[in-house]
């Protein structure tokens, strides 16, 4: 897609287990994640073995709906998993237009290292989101993954920290999207990174 891919990086203290039920249960997903505010997976099941989905986002006076696929791998020599993930939406409204990605779930001493990477084609313009909006989009990811960890680590639910408690900067047991990497280790490409499921898994 010629732009710089979004990635993100935590470690979790929790089982890799625990990380997956939370993130891969599209209900469990939509909680912590403020890049949706509904996931329903569809009945349809794909050739691929993955499953279709409609998401929505929740705005101030419209909500954004598309669809997309989705297909776990579970088995790995090394323990690692990873969930391969295409999206799209017709509506123009929406600053992210179709898109690819993946996560994956690594374990390490004392937890989950859990990383994603993807890229979407921009839906209000390559400037607009080169400059404003693809670092918000991070930051929306970050954000999310260290309620996530919160969440896996503590048992406390998503809901107890909504958007607006990034504002209570005296609150050092927060969710913050500093506590991430944002950078490829490498410096490169993330989605070179991305499992063989991706390839072969289908358009929503």
């Amino acid at each position: 897609m010629g732009r710089s891919p979004v990635y993100v990086e935590t470690t979790i203290r929790a089982p890799i287990e625990r990380v997956w039920e939370l993130t891969q249960d599209p209900i469990l997903h939509a909680r912590w994640d403020l890049r949706f505010s509904r996931i329903e997976p569809l009945p349809e099941r794909l050739e691929s073995g993955g499953y279709r989905f409609r998401y929505e986002r929740s705005l101030l006076l419209h909500t954004i709906v598309g669809t997309g696929t989705s297909l776990g791998e579970r088995e790995a020599a090394d323990g690692t998993r990873t969930s391969a993930l295409r999206f799209d939406t017709d509506d123009r409204l929406s600053p992210l237009g179709e898109g690819r990605g993946y996560w994956r779930y690594t374990p390490v001493d004392g937890g989950t290292r859990f990383v994603t990477g993807f890229d979407y084609e921009p839906g209000w313009g390559s400037t607009l989101d080169r400059l404003v909006l693809r670092k918000a989009v991070g930051w929306m990811t970050a954000w999310s993954f260290d309620r996530l960890r919160i969440w896996a680590e503590t048992g406390v639910e998503p809901e107890r920290w909504p958007p607006l408690s990034a504002l209570v900067v005296w609150r050092t047991d927060r969710p913050r999207a500093s506590r991430c990497i944002r950078t490829h280790p490498t410096r490169g490409d993330a989605m070179r990174d991305s499992p063989e499921t991706l390839s072969r898994l289908e358009a929503p």
